[in-house]
C-alpha cells in the first residue's frame, strides 16, 4: 500500500466536499460552539496550517483529521457501493481516523462511537456531499449518517447499514463489508431465489446487532430472524466468514 492509498484505507471516516469547499481547521474547531452529536472535542495538536491536519481530543481519545484546507485534499475513496445516493460523489475529501496510539483499538466500539460522533458533528459543514466509513466501502448522504449515528449515541441500535454495508457479488451472493473490523468475520448469503435483497438486509441487520455483542463464532449457531424465522450461521474459511441461510 502506497502513502496515498494509506490515507483512505483502514478505520477512516471520509467526508466528500464539493470542489473548493473543504473546511479549514478553524471551520472544524468552530463547530465545538454549535450542535454537537458526540462528545465535545478540542484540538490537542495544531501543526503548521500548510500540513492540513489537526489532532482532535474527545472523551480522552485522540483522532487525526486530515486533508484540511489550504493543504491538498485527501484522495477521494473510490467506493462503488451507494446507500441512498444516485451517484458517487466528486470533489475533495477530508478524513478522520483514530490516532496512532489507538491503531490496535480501531475496531473497538467505544473508539468508533467517539469517532462517529465527531464525524456526525462535522457532517453539518457546508458543501458536504457524502460520507463514507471506509471499512464498509459505501457512500451515504450526510443527513442519513447524522441520523443513524445520533440515534445510536442516544441509546438506539448500532447503525448496521452505515458502519457496515451489504454488497452483491457477481454470482448473486451477498456479503457484509466492514463487519470484520468489529468482529473479525463477515456474513455471506448464498444466492437464494426465495430470499430477496431486502430480506437479506433485514436478516443481516439482525445478525450484526447480535454479533457485535459476542465473541467471534467458532461453531454453527442458530439465530432467530426478524420475522421469527430460524437462521443457520456457520463459520467458513477458518472463521473469517459466516455462511447465513434460512431454514425452510
Amino acid at each position: 500500500m502506497d502513502a496515498r492509498s494509506a490515507l483512505t484505507e483502514g478505520a477512516i471516516l471520509s467526508l466528500a466536499f464539493a470542489e473548493g469547499q473543504r473546511p479549514s481547521r478553524d471551520a472544524v474547531l468552530a463547530l465545538v460552539d454549535g450542535e454537537l452529536v458526540g462528545p465535545r472535542f478540542t484540538a490537542s495538536h495544531l501543526p503548521d496550517l500548510a500540513e492540513g491536519w489537526i489532532e482532535l481530543l474527545a472523551a480522552g481519545l485522540t483522532f487525526d483529521c486530515r486533508g484540511l484546507a489550504p493543504a491538498a485534499s485527501l484522495p477521494l475513496p473510490q467506493h462503488e457501493a451507494l446507500l441512498g445516493l444516485e451517484a458517487k460523489p466528486g470533489g475533495e475529501a477530508i478524513g478522520i481516523a483514530p490516532g496512532p496510539h489507538l491503531a490496535e483499538a480501531a475496531g473497538m466500539l467505544p473508539v468508533i462511537r467517539v469517532l462517529a460522533g465527531i464525524g456526525a458533528t462535522l457532517a453539518q459543514l457546508p458543501g458536504l456531499q457524502a460520507v463514507a466509513w471506509n471499512p464498509a466501502r459505501c457512500w451515504m448522504p450526510p443527513a442519513y449518517f447524522r441520523k443513524v449515528v445520533t440515534g445510536w449515541l442516544n441509546g438506539g441500535p448500532f447503525p448496521a447499514l452505515g458502519l457496515t454495508s451489504l454488497q452483491r457479488d457477481r454470482d448473486g451472493s451477498m456479503q457484509t463489508v466492514g463487519l470484520a473490523l468489529l468482529t473479525g468475520q463477515e456474513l455471506v448469503f448464498a444466492p437464494d431465489r426465495l430470499l430477496g435483497p431486502a430480506d437479506m438486509a433485514r436478516i443481516a441487520v439482525r445478525l450484526i446487532h447480535a454479533l457485535i455483542e459476542v465473541d467471534p463464532l467458532v461453531a454453527p449457531h442458530l439465530f432467530t430472524g426478524p420475522e421469527g424465522e430460524t437462521i443457520d450461521v456457520v463459520p467458513l474459511n477458518q472463521g473469517q466468514q459466516l455462511s447465513v441461510s434460512v431454514r425452510r
